[in-house]
């Protein structure tokens, strides 16, 4: 065989695995062809286009809301869970109706993403976050109604998973809360499913459907070719849903628990639009009610153990050179009783606080056995040295004590923000020019243009960088130099950036993938500071109340939509690679024309009452205490913690399993399409809810 034949070959083959990503052709048995998490993938761009004719039709949506609220009687002031929401169509029409307690909880990051969007258009304060049916985040008797709409319910391969569904609404719900099932009537979708059928979805796009029955006849396997008319076909996809009727709606409901159950109207979607209703053709509508009595921990703690949390904090008998006295002083006692005021207002925790760095190790050695978590604000680093800040965790891992914040390696990589640089330029995410200066000499290879930032490459707190720290000049950035070493050290290398004019933006996160949580965007507000003085957030904004930058003010940013979620989806993909853990702040700031640039990473931010972390957590309307309790609940998570006590298996390492981009989630819907074509792994950004007292914190995202 020739070179070229070969070649020819392998094109072939190519171009075959090309066709077959698209369209698999005739198919004798759908079935077979059913991934058991197919869930996890259809719900993009393409399923709001192929189920428009009914997703999209507003008076279908306040049709159907009409009789939730009839039949259940709901009022405004209930809280209401809509699981498997979607897009948000159900929750967002009753906020318009004034229901203020109302969120929404779906797998699909796509279709949370499109809700929070709509939500946010029609200035609605609606929560929601994305997560499995069958391990719901929220605590133990949260709702007073659980819906799931839009026949929603049967997607898993056995009625087990679906039964877990239930259990874990049964467990969400208060005692005498509701749960209301739209589902699909299985017993008239047997008789009367349509084998074949096609439509145009617009004036580009078409598809065309198979179904069938499963082997079992349990399910109704389908399938959806869709085509456009100037690329061919652009998704073969297929999926089930199990065939409930009332009798195996009525079991399943009462083996989980439910009392009562109640089946309503038959429910028909009539839209001008509707030429294939599929799935939706006919539908049943059924309620349950909870018979229970309140969950212990809401009760009291009763014979409950509380979880014993140890705080370590920076050791107040040694010296700080961050700080401007070098000593702790009255605003960081002041800080450190808030802080332990809003630690006690946490139930089922009892709080030990570690401060004194000499015996550490062996405090820690004694009590490791009663410790079930470390709550790490140790901030200042190892007797308050900022370059040993990574000793307190490493310490804990080798005691094997879980811990809330970013292991060693992540502290030590966001220590030197020369390497973050590198890290997100390679990622391709914006910084601002800079090069890295180790001494004088390096200053031959200057190429970038004055204005420049001068600032220590390593530390925080901004340390070493003030008004002063503008170069506009040569002769200037030498002067800086010069004198910045006099406060911090000659060995100390530095890193110099164009100064750019444009807002300082912050990103707050708090959780892990898939489970984390995107606060408020923050910027600097300077219009307290004098004209002739740059913009700049440094030292003395935050240590010296003389200065004229005390008065700069974190506000809530309103970037434009773009700018926005370009900044998010950055932080989320720098989270994962720098493998942050349970919270972070990233810093930002824009260029002249308005494009962000990377100033820095902060792995384990200021937890103080008054710090970013916590500003941003009040524009979300969560308390001093409920961020702080969102921080544990995090890491209580990550580590597989029950609500109180140990570990209920060994304990769990952070994954830092790459996750799908966050800019599938903001890509255009042609982009999406192309990317349907390829393999992607799970979407996995999700809000979180924590507790705090007894009430809920709900953690939201407003993009």
């Amino acid at each position: 065989m020739t070179q070229n034949n070969t070649d020819q070959n392998i094109r072939r083959k190519r171009a075959r695995c090309t066709v077959q990503k698209k369209t698999f052709g005739p198919v004798e048995d759908l079935e077979t062809h059913v991934k058991p998490d197919w869930w996890q993938t259809l719900f993009n761009s393409l399923y709001l286009k192929t189920d428009a004719d009914l997703l999209d039709d507003m008076e279908v949506t306040r049709k159907e809301v009409d009789l939730i609220v009839s039949i259940l009687g709901l009022a405004p002031e209930e809280k209401i869970l809509d699981l498997c929401c979607g897009q948000g169509r159900h929750v967002l029409e009753l906020a318009r109706r004034g229901f203020s307690n109302v969120e929404g909880y779906d797998r699909s990051q796509y279709l949370i993403r499109k809700a929070r969007t709509r939500a946010q258009k029609e200035n609605l304060q609606v929560r929601f976050r994305e997560g499995d049916a069958r391990k719901l985040p929220y605590p133990s008797d949260t709702f007073d109604v659980v819906t799931i709409l839009g026949n929603s319910f049967g997607y898993f391969d056995s009625t087990l998973q679906d039964q877990k569904v239930l259990e874990e609404i049964f467990r969400a719900l208060k005692p005498g809360g509701r749960v209301f099932i739209d589902a699909m009537d299985g017993d008239h979708m047997k008789k009367s499913f349509q084998p074949r059928s096609w439509e145009w979805l617009d004036r580009k796009y078409f598809v065309c459907r198979e179904r069938a029955l499963s082997a079992d006849g349990d399910r109704l396997i389908c399938r959806e070719v869709i085509s456009r008319i100037d690329r061919g076909v652009i998704a073969d996809q297929f999926y089930a849903e199990r065939l409930y009727n009332k009798e195996s709606l009525f079991e399943l409901l009462t083996a989980s628990g439910f009392s009562s159950p109640a089946f309503h109207t038959t429910f028909s979607p009539v839209s001008e639009s509707t030429q294939d209703a599929g799935l939706m053709e006919q539908r049943i509508l059924v309620s349950a009610s909870v018979e229970k009595p309140w969950s212990p921990f809401l009760q009291s703690t009763g014979n409950k153990k509380p979880m014993n949390i140890a705080v370590v904090l920076g050791d107040p008998r040694k010296e700080d050179l961050v700080k401007p006295a070098c000593v702790f002083d009255d605003d960081d006692f002041d800080t450190l009783e808030k802080m332990k005021k809003a630690l006690a207002e946490i139930p089922f925790m009892r709080f030990t606080f570690l401060d004194r760095h000499e015996t550490l190790l062996d405090d820690l050695k004694k009590k490791a056995a009663k410790i079930d978590l470390v709550l790490n604000l140790c901030d200042e680093g190892f007797c308050n040295d900022p370059t040993k800040e990574l000793h307190v965790p490493s310490l804990l891992e080798q005691l094997n004590i879980p811990y809330t914040g970013a292991g060693p390696q992540c502290l030590s990589f966001c220590y030197d923000k020369s390497i973050i640089r590198g890290v997100a330029r390679e990622m391709g995410i914006p910084v601002a020019k800079g090069m890295l200066v180790m001494e004088d000499s390096d200053l031959s290879k200057l190429s970038l243009s004055f204005p420049l930032l001068v600032k220590p490459n390593s530390g925080d707190s901004s340390f070493g960088i003030t008004q002063k720290s503008i170069a506009y000049s040569r002769e200037g950035l030498l002067e800086i130099l010069e004198a910045t070493r006099e406060k911090i050290g000659s060995d100390r290398p530095f890193l110099l950036e164009e100064f750019l004019p444009g807002k300082d933006i912050s990103v707050g996160i708090i959780g892990n993938p898939p489970a984390c949580t995107v606060l408020p965007i923050t910027e600097e507000d300077y219009s307290a500071v004098p004209d002739e003085l740059p913009k700049i957030c440094g030292y003395e904004a935050k240590w010296l109340p003389d200065s004229p930058y005390w008065n700069i003010r974190s506000v809530r940013a309103d970037p434009p939509e773009k700018t926005r979620n370009e900044i998010v989806k950055y932080c989320l993909a720098l989270f994962t690679r720098l493998d942050c853990r349970d919270y972070a702040r990233f810093d930002w700031r824009l260029d002249a024309k308005g494009k962000p640039r990377l100033l820095e990473v902060n792995p384990n931010p200021g937890w103080c009452w008054d710090g970013h972390l916590a500003k941003m957590a009040a524009y979300a309307d969560i308390s001093y205490s409920g961020m702080l309790a969102a921080v544990i609940e995090a890491a209580k998570e990550r580590y597989g913690l029950k609500a109180a006590g140990k570990a209920e298996v060994s304990v769990k390492m952070p994954e830092t399993t790459p996750r799908k981009s966050p800019a599938e989630c903001t890509a255009e819907f042609e982009e999406e399409i192309e990317a349907s074509n390829s393999t992607v792994s799970k979407n996995n950004q999700e809000e979180s809810v924590f507790s705090d007292t007894s009430e809920t914190i709900q953690v939201f995202e407003s993009i």
